[in-house]
């Protein structure tokens, strides 16, 4: 692995964990003050946390000069994908299994992390990496 993509790599990973806070610290909140089934407050951290982190991500980590609705668009059918199934099996886990919901929501954060910049790699931002303002300054 370059030294660039290792930068981008950490980046990542440093912006996902400020994701991760924003959504632990949002299910918690739900969890523990709504009384609410387990789904709702997923699906609510988990939309607060991707909004943060896809806009760090595209400006920061992978310097994207790329159509922000076109990049959106294709975020957004990652999330179609992702967030059906681990809801549903994150509420099997929790509501059924009585595993404790914050180990279920940390296990979902996760896979998140590892899938969601594999995506965001190779399909999302794979032909308009560092092609921002922010690249161009550096490429002097």
């Amino acid at each position: 692995m370059s030294r660039k993509e290792m930068i981008r790599s950490l980046k990542f990973l440093l912006f996902s964990l400020s994701a991760g806070i924003i959504e632990l610290t949002a299910f918690s909140l739900l969890n523990e003050l709504t009384g609410w089934s387990y789904w709702p407050c997923y699906l609510i951290a988990l939309v607060l946390s991707v909004l943060w982190n896809f806009t760090l991500n595209r400006r920061y980590t992978f310097q994207s000069a790329g159509n922000v609705p076109k990049a959106m668009v294709q975020v957004f059918l990652f999330y179609c994908v992702f967030t059906p199934l681990s809801t549903l099996l994150g509420s099997y886990l929790a509501d059924t299994l009585h595993w404790n919901e914050y180990l279920v929501t940390i296990l979902n954060m996760v896979s998140n992390f590892v899938l969601e910049y594999l995506y965001d790699r190779l399909v999302v931002f794979r032909t308009t990496l560092d092609t921002n303002a922010l690249a161009q300054k550096k490429g002097r």
